[in-house]
């Protein structure tokens, strides 16, 4: 049994609110923090609009929303978070920006909250090291989407007590997650695979062998997969999957890690997927076209 009561998310863009999402809906006392309102109100309303499909698919009824939706609560303000217990970051993939958040976490949690990363491609070890508090550190990267997906992958870093991670593991199973332990290794399990295979996609597009719609489709088909790469790469985003790339083939050199070209000019042409709109596909709402 977890004696986390409070967990608090850092960032609410599509990993952060999905994060949120599994927290809220176990019954944690959550709270959001995200530097911009508006960004929170679009997350909240994302929510919202979760968990009313819920309602309607017959999992939920509309007082446990009530009841979640009032535990759910978002901040501008990262002195809120020093009412959690367990504070994960789900900001972007980048070791400076995890370490001022964390550094300044550092200043405003208690000592007995624990920290934690959602990041799919970075050091554990490295992210804990700026964080004031590497003992009390330890990696918990969620699946996308979180809210539907129960895989996380638990990661302790080299300086991680036992009892942290048991503390955090203990959290993660009453989320009604599926925790797997693996090394503070590039990657992980999941995004050792996932980055690279994402990329063969975008280069098959890239030379022409077939349309995202068909390759897609050939992989769901012929591989049972319930979402094609191209339609994953959308979700994610393309600008973070720039990141990904850096941050995996930064540490292992392996040439399919390497972010394609094309990749670059659809983030310059502001074609980063379902959040702008327009990636591998055109979206109009929850509508997705072409390909």
């Amino acid at each position: 049994m977890s004696d986390i009561k409070t967990i608090g998310v850092a960032g609410s863009g599509t990993m952060g609110a999905g994060i949120a999402i599994v927290a809220a809906r176990a019954g944690f006392r959550t709270v959001v923090y995200d530097t911009r309102q508006d960004a929170l109100d679009r997350s909240r309303k994302q929510t919202a609009d979760f968990f009313a499909k819920s309602v309607q698919r017959g999992k939920l009824t509309q007082d446990q929303v009530a009841t979640i939706m009032a535990n759910l609560v978002g901040t501008t303000n990262l002195a809120d978070l020093a009412a959690c217990d367990l504070v994960i970051d789900a900001v972007f993939e980048d070791l400076r920006v995890k370490h001022d958040l964390f550094g300044k976490l550092n200043e405003v949690c208690p000592a007995h909250t624990i920290f934690a990363s959602n990041t799919s491609t970075l050091s554990i070890t490295e992210i804990a090291g700026g964080s004031g508090r590497d003992d009390r550190f330890v990696g918990m990267h969620f699946c996308l989407p979180a809210q539907l997906m129960k895989l996380v992958e638990m990661s302790p870093g080299l300086n991680t007590s036992e009892e942290t991670f048991s503390k955090a593991w203990a959290a993660c199973e009453a989320m009604g997650q599926r925790p797997v332990k693996t090394k503070d290794n590039p990657g992980f399990i999941l995004n050792y695979f996932l980055v690279p295979y994402n990329n063969d996609a975008i280069r098959l597009v890239e030379a022409g062998v077939a349309e995202p719609a068909d390759i897609d489709r050939a992989i769901k088909e012929g591989l049972g997969y319930p979402m094609g790469p191209l339609e994953l790469l959308d979700l994610i985003g393309l600008d973070t999957q720039l990141l990904l790339c850096e941050a995996l083939y930064g540490v292992t050199h392996e040439p399919r890690a390497a972010c394609p070209p094309l990749v670059k000019r659809m983030i310059a042409a502001g074609h980063l997927g379902r959040k702008s709109g327009r990636g591998f596909y055109t979206y109009q709402g929850n509508a997705m076209f072409g390909g």
